[in-house]
């Protein structure tokens, strides 16, 4: 990866009676950064900085977030552009290969992803080995993690061509592990993969249809799913991404690589959000209880919050929830259903967006809000809700993982810590303790 990072000054950290000049980094958008790794030898000092959330772990050229503006970039190219005009296996080659592609290239790729989605025959065996009753992610965390000794020969990352198979490989079968979760969660018999349809609506017929009778794949519902995909396919260096680079920092295998991400996902403070929307609107239940809620959220005393509003990362708005808003509005038209849950959310939407409270402190519904009403519209029980952030993020990860072997620079993480224990001691016998 070619260092585009340029020197613009110079920090001065003063400890004690000593000066300590340090380098201060820019990149193409965004804070500068001062570089602080000569500090330690120095001077004998650490920075502390819990969750890293001042810190910058890593040169990047893949994702740009802009909080206060509400900017999502993709190698340059804004989110809702995207959204709008591109595919998710047009985004999926973007991210990787750092440039949208031609018509030949993008024929090229989405026909090697195609010819890749089966599964080893031995791996749909290893899903008989859960319980009836498994968590979806539990699925997807070991059998990602399996797919490692299935293919030996993608571990040499050091090799294009084998670091290009593995990439391949995880894009392709991440949606069938997906559905087979799902299948196998609801006693369902195997979906395989069909060659003749898109990457999303290839997922919607494993994961919905049944060999009873003909499974139709509505367009409007296909492109809402290829939305979702794009708009979760990457998001900087949060928490599971960078597990993934931490992971991949001492040559792990890329398929561990990217279990790790998924478990990290799993996380309820990080990939169950929309999820957790969800039962926050079944807890409302119905249209006449949304206001004895919505003053709940304005009492700072009462605990309960309403989630799906705002976001830790953009100040101002989501710019990916301009994009889900669209879609929840065009495939709830399209199903037309008759759902109370629904109705709350619709209402709870208006008022948010019109109410002085929420418009004054910028709590606008998230991505994630919408999404997960159009997933539960969609008929996913909210165990996969998760599952299918992993399958879109599988590609963000994968970028991610394959630009930090690039990366000449790159080292093995190693955090350091803050150390708060017990001072060195001896030992005390166990008769005279």
């Amino acid at each position: 990866m070619e260092n585009k990072i340029k020197n613009t000054g110079t920090a001065t950290v003063n400890i004690g009676d000593k000066s300590y000049d340090l380098p201060i980094y820019s990149g193409s958008l965004g804070a500068p950064a001062i570089d602080v790794r000569a500090l330690h030898k120095a001077s004998g000092h650490f920075t502390f900085d819990p969750g890293y959330t001042s810190t910058c772990s890593t040169e990047s050229q893949i994702t740009f977030i802009d909080g206060n503006k509400g900017q999502l970039l993709y190698r340059g190219y804004g989110i809702e552009e995207l959204a709008e005009k591109s595919t998710f296996l047009e985004v999926a080659y973007l991210l990787i290969h750092g440039e949208l592609p031609n018509k030949a290239q993008n024929i090229s790729f989405t026909n090697t992803i195609t010819n890749h989605t089966m599964l080893h025959d031995q791996v749909e065996s290893f899903f008989h080995g859960f319980r009836r009753d498994a968590h979806p992610m539990a699925m997807m965390t070991g059998t990602v993690g399996a797919l490692s000794g299935f293919y030996h020969d993608d571990a040499h990352t050091t090799e294009n061509e084998a670091r290009d198979m593995a990439i391949h490989r995880l894009i392709a079968k991440i949606p069938t592990i997906a559905a087979r979760a799902y299948k196998y969660s609801i006693g369902q018999p195997t979906v395989y993969p069909r060659n003749d349809l898109s990457y999303a609506e290839n997922f919607l017929n494993m994961c919905f249809s049944v060999p009873a009778e003909p499974y139709h794949i509505s367009p409007t519902i296909a492109r809402a799913m290829d939305k979702i995909f794009i708009l979760h396919a990457d998001h900087e260096q949060n928490a599971s991404t960078s597990t993934v680079r931490l992971a991949g920092s001492s040559g792990a295998n890329p398929y561990a690589c990217i279990a790790a991400g998924i478990a990290c996902l799993w996380g309820p403070s990080h990939g169950g959000a929309n999820e957790a929307c969800l039962n926050m609107l079944q807890e409302i239940g119905t249209v006449d209880r949304i206001p004895e809620f919505i003053a709940r959220a304005k009492d700072k005393s009462d605990p309960f919050r309403l989630m799906g509003f705002g976001h830790r990362v953009y100040k101002n708005f989501d710019p990916r929830s301009r994009v889900m808003q669209k879609v929840a509005h065009e495939v709830l038209d399209e199903l037309d259903l008759k759902n109370p849950i629904l109705d709350v959310a619709k209402e709870l939407e208006k008022i948010a967006l019109e109410d002085e409270y929420f418009v004054e402190k910028k709590l606008y519904p998230n991505v994630d809000f919408y999404s997960g009403i159009v997933l539960s519209a969609l008929g996913f029980p909210t165990s996969m809700f998760t599952v299918l952030f992993a399958l879109a993020r599988t590609v963000g990860w994968i970028s991610q993982w394959n630009e930090m072997l690039e990366d000449p620079s790159q080292r093995i993480g190693r955090p350091r810590q803050l150390y708060t224990g017990a001072t060195e001691r001896s030992y005390i016998p166990m008769d005279k303790r």
